[in-house]
């Protein structure tokens, strides 16, 4: 069932509403990440002028745009998965209601609209957790980058675990008289989202691969009930 969902979600990145969708989620995720770009930036000069360190003028801009550029990819690899996830639960109504539209239109026709305030809630909730359990788990990721493959597999595990849940989140609150999501079912949803947002190109897809198969997996339970 877990591949099947995924399989029938593919269809869904060319619907408009998710091109739409991916066109506000990226331009809002990038702001964010422009502005704490902004924010480590300015943080770095204040600290190298009040402690005196390097040496002034091109140069010491130099060591600081390296500095901010570092920090930005190393919280970017860290952080670009919770972010998307989390703008993308302010949205996620527009690519759910186009996938049950054409998909499970009986479905669609009693949804309830979750709305602006409880997405707001669900985003940042989302947006909380990953940043606490993973940044929990960065002392983890940075002794087991000796071995080689232990700091991906917790990321995966850790990850799948958040985003099943998030994915779960975005698409049950619209129909409560359906069962929910098994926790082992949102783990393995959450695997495969987790390991879309590793692949280079295919990370942008995936927060709305991952809702398409979200929605997938909750109607196709029913029906296999």
């Amino acid at each position: 069932m877990i591949l099947m969902a995924a399989l029938r979600a593919f269809p869904s990145l060319f619907h408009g509403a998710a091109l739409r969708l991916l066109f506000k989620t990226l331009a809002l995720t990038l702001l964010i990440f422009a502005a704490l770009g902004g924010g480590i930036w300015a943080g770095v000069h204040a600290l190298r002028l009040h402690f005196g360190w390097g040496s002034a003028g091109s140069l010491g801009g130099l060591a600081e745009a390296s500095v901010t550029a570092l920090a930005v990819v190393a919280l970017g690899w860290l952080l670009f998965r919770a972010t998307a996830m989390a703008v993308m639960g302010l949205f996620a109504d527009d690519i759910i209601e186009a996938v049950e539209r054409q998909s499970y239109p009986a479905a669609a026709a009693t949804a309830r609209p979750v709305g602006w305030g409880r997405s707001g809630r669900y985003a940042l909730a989302s947006l909380a957790r990953a940043l606490g359990w993973n940044l929990l788990a960065l002392p983890a990721y940075l002794f087991l980058l000796v071995t080689g493959v232990g700091t991906i597999a917790l990321f995966l595990a850790l990850n799948a675990y958040l985003l099943g849940r998030d994915m779960a989140d975005m698409v049950e609150p619209r129909h409560p008289a359906l069962p929910p999501i098994g926790r082992g079912s949102r783990w393995l949803m959450g695997l495969l989202s987790a390991i879309a947002f590793l692949v280079p190109l295919v990370n942008l897809l995936a927060p709305i691969w991952s809702a398409a198969m979200a929605v997938h997996m909750l109607h196709g339970q029913r029906k296999s009930a």
